[in-house]
């Protein structure tokens, strides 16, 4: 009778005081994934009064889109490189920091920067994974590497960006590099030892060989034509996921095909399976249990890695539970976890490849106007996607799902003369027609359709609710509270609280630098923290974007947490260090420029920007010094900077391939009229 009296006055005190310690413990907060805490002191009433409490820098520039894990007092980020930090929750102070050595200049296989997604904890241990495909584990007092195991077959461009999820005993990873060529896959391993449990593939391997799986050999028949499984087939498991306990099902996305292209993936036509799909697995065993395909056949990049949320909504009445996920293509999903069914799907954000999705057939209704295979076709979204990796929120307090949407239009052509190359990027679309800033028409359109704001959608009626407007794409991830707030950074380089029901905006503070990160909130002796990482970086400023406004992204990325009643944010804005370029006198043939054209697009664009216009990340290449110019070949072909991750492209390029690209930017210099005092005689 006391222990029940004691027990009962102890959830009493709870109830009406608040916990004093919830900690961040999940990569999605929870299983489901749904970003929204239940923690209320800093809410719609005061968040106005909030400063900082403290800062972290992590040394490094690059994309910073780490999720923060938070556990015993302690904050576990990574940071590009696949840097791991534990830090004092309360103060900042470093603790341990543990470095894997990745070799930079396997840079040279990630499509969309160096970056890490987080890292997982459990059970006194600390699991995360490197670029280059090693999951390890860490003492999470120390730092110390407990184990260590190679994820992927060095001789294909894999690469993790993602953050490993646990189940049980088993720790599960994906990869990426389908841009590249390779075939897709999820594994699980022993948490205890790092050896491997289950391994899942997404596409058919060789049809000459024995499938790896029932499941494999069904997929193999929606392939049809074409050597698909020389490029790899793609279909990389490289972000998101979620577990649902009650029903024992682990749900995956998968990726794009690779190439991008299906007339020359799969000639012969065919959904190609499983790419962009949502996909069930029983964890214990990686079996295959359902899949839904949001883009059958895909062929514009229309990944469906998205984040997925897991939930249950009334629906005509009926409590379902769903799965929602706004993936690249433009539509909102809700489908029924249990079996796959599609419940409804509805465009949110403009689109033309499509028209519809069939509610009956499940499949989207494709637009023959934007098909490029006999002519390019100017297609939205575009590979950016209506929604790229950054987590959406649920809050089932106001109902709404918060989606970092943006608007992005692209010029996709069928390449009839594509050949697979190892180690080169294999689209199979001619993206270098694309954004080229020769046609200043072109640059402006595309600069005006491309912009970005957070969405706050109805699931079940499938409608907007009210929007916050943005200049740019390429904003942060976003946690929802029940203290009737939704936070977002945004790529110009502010925190946002906004009123989750309404939209209205209740505080914003400049952090100096673009931010693509998700926020996180957790309370420690009773005191509620709001954390989020900035740091600009990933695919739109490295190959298309232009830099974040009134930003240097080049700076260092640091780790930013938040109270009631902080400090000051005093974050120094820094101009974009442009230097007086120079310029020697090179060939201005047309010939040779169009051949540089070509094979910087080909191989150059995906770092420092197309034409050449660089979103500030990496160096802009129309303002190399003297030195740079006279070292460019030892630079491209001789890996001179291999440390910092410009890898040699000796294995792509000749020399004179190599002396066409520099003759191009220096063309494209004088074209985009870039400063320079003068312009220099030969080299």
């Amino acid at each position: 009778m006391k222990n029940f009296v004691f027990i009962f006055i102890a959830a009493f005190f709870l109830t009406q005081c608040g916990q004093s310690n919830a900690e961040w413990t999940k990569h999605g907060l929870t299983f489901a994934e749904e970003r929204f805490s239940q923690l209320t002191d800093i809410n719609e009433n005061n968040v106005s009064s909030m400063g900082l409490a403290w800062s972290f820098d992590t040394n490094t520039n690059r994309g910073h889109e780490t999720t923060p894990i938070v556990v015993n007092k302690t904050m576990f980020i990574t940071a590009p490189w696949s840097v791991v930090y534990a830090l004092d929750a309360i103060t900042g102070e470093l603790k341990w920091s543990y470095d894997p050595k990745v070799d930079r200049s396997w840079a040279r296989n990630a499509c969309c920067d160096v970056v890490n997604r987080g890292a997982a904890y459990q059970d006194g241990k600390v699991y995360s994974a490197t670029i280059d495909g090693r999951l390890h584990a860490l003492d999470a007092e120390t730092g110390e590497l407990l184990w260590e195991t190679l994820t992927i077959d060095k001789d294909r461009p894999y690469t993790i960006t993602g953050a490993p999820r646990i189940i049980g005993n088993k720790i599960i990873i994906g990869n990426g590099g389908a841009e590249l060529g390779v075939r897709g896959y999820i594994t699980a391993y022993d948490i205890n030892n790092g050896d491997e449990l289950w391994r899942f593939y997404t596409v058919p391997g060789d049809p000459s060989l024995p499938f790896e799986s029932d499941a494999i050999a069904a997929a193999a028949e929606t392939w049809s034509g074409g050597k698909w499984w020389e490029y790899g087939g793609g279909g990389t498991v490289w972000d998101s996921m979620a577990f649902d306990p009650e029903l024992n099902l682990l749900y995956i996305g998968t990726g794009n095909g690779s190439p991008w292209n299906r007339y020359q993936r799969s000639p012969g036509g065919g959904d190609n399976l499983y790419l962009s799909s949502i996909v069930a697995i029983n964890p214990d065993n990686g079996e295959y249990v359902w899949h839904y395909q949001t883009t059958p056949g895909d062929s514009w990049d229309y990944t469906a890695t998205q984040h997925m949320i897991l939930a249950e909504l009334n629906i005509d009445g009926e409590n379902r539970k769903v799965i929602m996920q706004a993936p690249k293509n433009g539509f909102f999903y809700v489908l029924d976890r249990t079996n796959g069914e599609l419940i409804s799907a509805k465009n949110f954000v403009p689109i033309n490849w499509a028209t519809h999705v069939d509610i009956e057939t499940g499949r989207p209704v494709e637009n023959i106007a934007t098909n490029y295979f006999e002519n390019p076709a100017l297609v939205t979204p575009g590979p950016l996607g209506g929604h790229n990796w950054q987590p959406m929120s649920y809050s089932s307090d106001t109902g709404l799902v918060y989606i970092p949407a943006q608007e992005t239009v692209f010029v996709y052509g069928n390449d009839t003369n594509f050949e697979y190359t190892k180690g080169a990027w294999n689209t199979g679309s001619n993206i270098e027609l694309t954004y080229l800033p020769k046609d200043p028409n072109i640059l402006a359109m595309i600069d005006q359709a491309t912009f970005g704001y957070l969405l706050a959608w109805d699931p079940v009626s499938q409608k907007e609710v009210w929007r916050a407007q943005y200049k740019r794409p390429w904003s942060g991830g976003v946690l929802s509270t029940a203290g009737n707030l939704v936070f977002q950074g945004t790529s110009d380089g502010r925190f946002i609280a906004y009123r989750a029901n309404d939209g209205s905006s209740l505080w914003e503070v400049e952090l100096g630098q673009g931010i693509i990160a998700p926020p996180i909130t957790y309370k420690i002796d009773g005191v509620q923290y709001v954390a989020v990482q900035a740091g600009y970086g990933g695919a739109y400023p490295l190959v298309g974007g232009l830099p974040a406004e009134n930003k240097n992204p080049a700076q260092n990325g640091r780790m930013i947490v938040f109270k009631l009643n902080g400090e000051k944010v005093d974050v120094p804005v820094k101009d974009i260090i442009v230097s007086s370029p120079y310029l020697p006198n090179l060939s201005d043939d047309a010939v040779i420029l169009a051949k540089g054209e070509y094979e910087y697009h080909q191989h150059c664009q995906f770092c420092h920007g197309a034409g050449v216009i660089s979103g500030g990340v990496l160096p802009d290449l129309r303002h190399l010094d003297e030195e740079s110019h006279k070292t460019f070949l030892g630079t491209v072909l001789g890996g001179m900077h291999a440390s910092t991750g410009m890898a040699s492209f000796k294995d792509l390029l000749t020399i004179e391939q190599a002396e066409n690209i520099q003759a191009y930017i220096v063309n494209q210099a004088k074209l985009t009229g870039v400063n320079t005092s003068e312009v220099s005689s030969e080299q």
